[in-house]
């Protein structure tokens, strides 16, 4: 684990109020993506949130409409301010890499939390989808392009940032269960995000 990496904890919490504001300030593109996603998740269903920060916008709208949404992230400061607004929603300070909820969701996911992992912690990761997983079940988290490390800047602060190579997502998607429904690289529409988006197929 490099030090940044261990790091992002501790600084999420530490700017847990810059961050409750950048998000609420940020321009939303997620939409069109958890709408795909949500066309797979029952109209009563459940998703598993993996680095939920504030909860919005993602938590929130999937509250809105009508799935029951259990939350985790690392940061207690984020957690207790989602189950301060968001109340309908299942709020818990955990780690996504030690998680075992012993239950099932009918959707998993991870977007701009999973590739703060390093290489060996993300691979590490894909049993942890699988168990949280109902069959037929939706992943979506969202990567770099290729395999490599990024350092960003948030408020003065180096932000680290990992990925794999495609081809090995596709890989141990495959060996986990799971098929590649559909993935965009550098979405122009989102922020330049890469978004992949599976199912449990068996």
């Amino acid at each position: 684990m490099s030090v940044h990496e261990s790091l992002i904890r501790e600084l999420y919490d530490r700017l847990a109020e810059r961050y409750i504001a950048d998000r609420r300030n940020a321009p939303w593109n997620e939409r069109p993506w958890l709408e795909k996603f949500l066309t797979h998740i029952p109209p009563d269903g459940s998703v598993l949130d993996l680095g939920c920060g504030a909860g919005t916008p993602i938590g929130g709208y999937l509250l809105s409409r009508g799935r029951a949404v259990t939350g985790i992230d690392t940061s207690p400061r984020l957690i207790a301010h989602c189950r301060a607004t968001l109340l309908d929603g299942d709020w818990r300070v955990a780690d996504m890499r030690t998680l075992a909820l012993s239950r099932r969701f009918h959707g998993v996911i991870a977007w701009d939390s999973f590739f703060h992992l390093g290489h060996d912690a993300q691979r590490a990761m894909f049993p942890v989808f699988r168990d949280h997983a109902l069959p037929g079940a939706m992943l979506m988290f969202t990567s770099g392009a290729d395999h490599g490390e990024a350092y960003g800047d948030y408020h003065g602060e180096t932000l680290y940032h990992s990925s794999l190579a495609p081809e090995e997502y596709t890989r141990r998607l495959a060996d986990n269960g799971f098929s590649v429904v559909e993935r965009v690289f550098n979405d122009p529409d989102c922020g330049d995000h890469c978004v992949w988006l599976a199912q449990r197929t068996h």
